[in-house]
């Protein structure tokens, strides 16, 4: 009868055992000195070793020339063990003997010595499972055991498990294998079962595990299944759903021209193809997160889960893009990718994400930005081209987003702010609005932050009709603004009216009037007209 890979080559002692380097030193120098613990708990992602490490360690304590690093593998106790069939080693799967019943029969069964072994283990998976009652009937056994008796829990999630018993039991977290011994661990299972293959096929079926051995080796088995004897990578990418760098360059190459149909027609072909954009847009955020790693620690790298063929063509690409705008379109692609989990219109969702990368990166850096604000008015041109991009940024053509606000703005005729009352007597004038023109005359008129206000003498308010110097504002400007009227006595109203001062920032003191005295600081307000300055840190405090 056939037997899967992943059963076929499952490591039987700790020389085959990889990417745990961790847990298996500790537990052979444990074995060497004598120091065994009557409780373990393996927790960590699928397919990473524990239970398979779980059953090493019962060959290691049971084997005849045990207790030993190096079981014989020939001896009943080490081929019953890696049969699953040993009278004294004990596989629980708690996720259907979860209850306080079967724990109560645990405990019967562990006052018993073993039938013929050294040690009675109970490899126990997936013992977050079993219920808070039964681990409660299990707690004093488990604190205090029978000398024969080791306990052995495995779980992928670890903080399921009652700190009462993670107490009473040593604890080794398994980690995520590392890219490179997936491939090279399949490498030779691939000689050992004679199958032709190509880097980059294991790269593919390597992604496709994420981390977990297992995982790799059943799509590798999967993979054997369909294209035989010789494995090819585009066969293998359509059989397990894998999107080549050939698509998702495509998507770099439309942000790095700024071409937004571009985006819309790979949607477009996505959909026609039947693929899954959930699907898509997580390979989507694992290239850009390639093409970050690639940015950051070249092309050599071993953080990349690629390649080495692969690893270079990142390299290439992640060239094109800055640091900061890989960072963002990461973070963009991870967020689109949680709201296509609920999304019940996945495509308008895909859209939009990859119409926000386009804009990401058109963004200017802050540098630019305070390094314009820095120059002074007179030394600019009326629009501000963006200065020069370093090496490492992607070069950005026209105006700068400031220079394009800023002629957004200024796009009616500028009004001399002296003049705001005279043409708005005009205007009213013009309307036939007499009585409100002679009320304006004797009124003051001042203009900030999109604003207009009116103080006007108590005597005229009642010709300060809003709506009627709302159409006036409206013709004299241009364009809609805001209008505020204030009433006040013919004493207060013959005064000059001075611009409102700066309101104080939180945290008064030397630092808070050492900040807003800045020039910088000054030049920004005076850009920004409407910004307010809410605190002021000291950041050598």
């Amino acid at each position: 009868m056939y037997q899967v890979i992943a059963r076929k080559y499952r490591p039987q002692s700790f020389a085959e055992l990889i990417g745990q380097e961790h847990v298996r030193t500790t537990l052979e120098n444990a074995i060497t000195q004598g120091r065994i613990a009557h409780g373990y708990i393996f927790s960590g992602q699928r397919g990473t070793g524990k239970t398979t490490v779980a059953r090493i360690l019962a060959r290691c304590l049971n084997c005849v020339n045990g207790p030993t690093t190096a079981p014989c593998g020939e001896c009943a106790s080490c081929r019953e063990i890696a049969q699953s069939s040993a009278v004294d080693v004990i596989e629980i799967d708690a996720a259907s003997n979860r209850g306080i019943n079967e724990m109560r029969e645990l405990r019967e069964n562990i006052r018993y010595r073993p039938a013929r072994d050294r040690y009675k283990v109970f490899i126990v998976d997936e013992a977050h499972q079993i219920t808070s009652e039964a681990f409660n009937a299990l707690l004093k056994t488990l604190e205090e055991p029978p000398e024969w008796v080791i306990f052995l829990l495995c779980t992928t999630e670890a903080h399921k498990i009652p700190t009462t018993i993670a107490s009473r039991c040593q604890q080794f977290s398994f980690r995520s294998v590392d890219f490179a011994e997936i491939v090279t661990r399949m490498e030779w299972i691939a000689r050992q079962e004679g199958i032709e293959t190509d880097a980059e096929t294991l790269g593919v079926l390597a992604q496709a595990g994420e981390g977990s051995v297992r995982d790799s080796l059943s799509a590798l088995d999967q993979a054997i299944a369909c294209c035989g004897a010789r494995l090819n990578a585009s066969e293998v990418r359509a059989l397990l759903g894998v999107f080549s760098l050939d698509t998702m360059g495509l998507v770099s190459e439309a942000l790095n021209s700024g071409d937004s149909r571009r985006m819309i027609e790979i949607v477009q072909e996505l959909e026609r193809n039947g693929h899954n954009l959930q699907h898509f847009c997580r390979e989507l955020a694992r290239y850009f997160r390639n093409l970050l790693v690639g940015r950051g620690a070249g092309a050599g790298t071993r953080l990349g889960a690629a390649s080495g063929p692969e690893q270079e063509l990142l390299a290439a690409a992640a060239a094109r893009f800055s640091e900061e705008d890989l960072t963002r379109y990461l973070q963009i692609t991870l967020d689109l990718f949680r709201e296509l989990q609920f999304s019940l219109q996945p495509r308008f969702h895909l859209e939009l994400g990859l119409l926000k990368l386009v804009h990401a990166g058109k963004l200017l850096p802050i540098e630019q930005a305070l390094a314009m604000l820095a120059d002074e008015p007179a030394a600019r041109p009326a629009a501000v081209s963006a200065p020069p991009p370093s090496p490492a940024a992607k070069p950005r053509v026209g105006p700068s987003p400031f220079a394009m606000d800023r002629e957004r703005k200024s796009a009616p005729a500028p009004l001399d702010p002296a003049d705001w009352r005279g043409r708005i007597h005009t205007a009213l004038a013009e309307l036939g609005m007499t009585f409100t023109a002679d009320a304006v005359e004797h009124s003051e008129v001042t203009e900030s932050g999109g604003t207009l206000t009116f103080v006007t003498p108590k005597d005229y308010m009642l010709a300060m009709s809003p709506a009627d110097l709302q159409r006036a504002v409206e013709k004299a400007a241009g364009r809609a603004m805001r209008v505020k009227i204030t009433a006040v006595d013919v004493a207060t109203a013959s005064r000059p009216i001075a611009a409102p001062a700066p309101r104080p920032a939180a945290g008064e003191g030397e630092d808070a009037a050492r900040a807003l005295d800045h020039p910088e600081v000054k030049r920004f307000q005076e850009t920004f007209p409407a910004s307010q300055v809410r605190a002021v840190r000291n950041l050598k405090e």
